[in-house]
């Protein structure tokens, strides 16, 4: 699962570069251009993606030495 995160997040850099909506004029809702309305739909994209990466790709290896290293008063 931890891989399949990292592809997400290669393809939302991609696809993060809108070239295709640059001279569009269209508006959404009468008020948001297009271009701003791809990049709203965009932020809760990558937010969802953060919570998968929290998930599933977190290092808890890490987390559980740095609690260990907690209790132990510091020792090194």
């Amino acid at each position: 699962m931890k891989k399949f995160v990292y592809a997400l997040v290669i393809l939302m850099a991609i696809i993060h570069q809108d070239i295709w909506w640059w001279d569009n004029k269209r508006l959404i809702f009468d008020f948001m251009p297009l271009g701003l309305f791809y990049h709203a739909l965009f932020s809760c994209m990558a937010a969802g993606l953060w919570a998968l990466a929290i998930k599933w790709a977190w290092p808890s290896d890490i987390e559980e030495w740095a609690e260990a290293e907690g209790e132990q008063g510091g020792e090194q």
